[in-house]
């Protein structure tokens, strides 16, 4: 299921290996290492997956209906350009926020992220995240599913408020990012 998720299948991944490690807490008949363990095998393995199509396909496709997205080529490039300076931090934080974690590596993959940067934040966002989730869920069970609501809603407006942030200030420097983003990647997209 987190591989699916991971991939961008709209399942609920998250669910399932918190669910899981509360199984394993409750019954003891299922290894809290197990969970761990599968956990971000299938991170891994669906951003991957999910990169790969990005990367096959994104490009292509940005490059063809952008434009229905206000997206031109310099905003494309601005894009890939983002992701070759901060993509690593895109990729280990988006593991954190349930969108984000499903199209990461389809983004990351789309806007030409260096494929070691990217196997890097990848792998260790996928254990962090699956480690948090699981030893939390494992620890605190119940406890967790009482808080996971409230804490959910402040870090979705947390990250609301970071997007919007993000998008004024890309907007207001749009001109210098896209001749950095010229100088960093010189010529026509590919």
């Amino acid at each position: 299921m987190i591989a699916l998720e991971s991939i961008g299948v709209p399942v609920p991944g998250e669910t399932v290996l918190v669910a899981a490690a509360i199984y394993a807490a409750t019954t003891h008949q299922l290894d809290i290492w197990s969970v761990v363990g599968a956990g971000i095998a299938g991170a891994i393995l669906g951003n991957v997956v999910a990169f790969a199509i990005g990367q096959r396909y994104g490009s292509r496709l940005l490059l063809r209906y952008g434009s229905y997205l206000r997206l031109d080529e310099s905003r494309i490039k601005i894009g890939q350009y983002l992701f070759l300076r901060y993509g690593g931090k895109v990729v280990f934080f988006a593991r954190f926020v349930p969108v984000l974690r499903s199209i990461a590596g389809l983004l990351a993959g789309g806007n030409r992220m260096p494929w070691p940067s990217f196997m890097i934040a990848n792998a260790v966002g996928a254990a962090a995240w699956v480690a948090i989730d699981s030893f939390g869920a494992y620890l605190f069970g119940e406890e967790l599913t009482r808080v996971a609501t409230p804490v959910a809603i402040v870090l979705g407006l947390v990250i609301a408020v970071i997007l919007i942030a993000a998008g004024i200030l890309v907007a207001r420097h749009e001109q210098q990012l896209a001749a950095e983003a010229e100088r960093a990647l010189p010529g026509p997209l590919r």
